[in-house]
């Protein structure tokens, strides 16, 4: 009886290590020189009656690695990145319910808690896409403990986050941060994206924004967009038309209806469909079997 308790409280331990929070930069992340104490607020409004989680104040950026099953990995995995203006984060919305949601599938997750908010005198994307592309190459470097496959290693994100992902990768030729250890030397080009209600992409007159430079290497790309999420649909037409005119693969599921921040949960609309589309587009593009 206790080997099998000994056994059962080691298997315990080494659950909660995987899902244990690693900070990115654990001499301080570039160009911070203030410790903000992070907020965490359930108090806002809610989406299919459950509370989001809204974190603010991120000085300290980590990243969680969340395994698939051992019986059911497929070696994939998806960092995924929350929405929020670039100043929240909706952790819980669109962070820990996706990864656990994609665990079910057979995909491993790596959740990341970028520095928000914007900071004063640069780029709101700057500080976040080095906290991403960090946790890329921290991904990818430690491939073997995780038992994870380092080819197949993509981005994903809601809102903000998905134009952080976009940034990902069209941005993966120069490292944004000082190199912190050997885990740098790792590729910051994902695999594959997927990018959920995306914003900030378009630019003016019909084009995307300036910052994304798309080429016929991007990644393949998936994008998850509803017609009535009016103020942000040119967001994902744009990108969309800009990487077929690249020749970059990509692929869109369009839906009438929906609105914008849903992530999984049922709102009566998309809740527990999109999911199965990116799946189908994983295994088409050979990153899952």
């Amino acid at each position: 009886m206790k080997k099998y308790l000994f056994i059962f409280s080691l298997l315990s331990t080494m659950v909660m290590a995987q899902e244990t929070p690693i900070l990115l930069f654990p001499d301080g992340a570039p160009g911070e020189t203030t410790k903000m104490k992070q907020k965490d607020d359930l108090s806002g409004n809610k989406v299919a009656g459950c509370p989001v989680l809204r974190i603010s104040d991120v000085s300290e950026p980590t990243l969680t690695f969340f395994p698939a099953p051992a019986d059911n990995n497929s070696g994939a995995t998806i960092i995924v990145n929350p929405g929020g203006g670039y100043n929240i984060l909706a952790y819980n919305l669109e962070g820990t319910e996706i990864c656990k949601r994609f665990n079910s599938h057979g995909v491993n997750c790596v959740l990341v808690k970028y520095r928000v908010p914007r900071r004063e005198g640069l780029e709101k994307h700057q500080a976040p896409l080095q906290d991403l592309q960090r946790a890329i190459a921290y991904t990818r470097s430690h491939a073997g403990e995780w038992k994870i496959d380092p080819n197949r290693i993509g981005v994903m994100g809601f809102s903000a986050g998905a134009h952080l992902a976009a940034m990902a990768s069209t941005a993966y030729d120069e490292r944004t941060y000082p190199a912190v250890d050997a885990a740098d030397n790792a590729s910051l080009r994902p695999d594959f994206c997927v990018l959920i209600y995306p914003a900030y992409l378009d630019g003016e007159n019909f084009s995307i924004s300036p910052e994304l430079k798309v080429t016929e290497k991007t990644p393949p790309t998936f994008i998850v967009q509803t017609q009535d999420d009016h103020r942000l649909l040119n967001s994902s037409l744009f990108y969309y038309y800009a990487l077929k005119e690249a020749k970059a693969p990509v692929a869109m599921s369009l839906y009438p209806s929906g609105g914008h921040g849903y992530g999984l949960r049922n709102t009566g609309d998309l809740g527990s469909e999109w999911p199965f589309r990116v799946m189908s587009w994983l295994h088409d593009i050979r990153m899952v079997e």
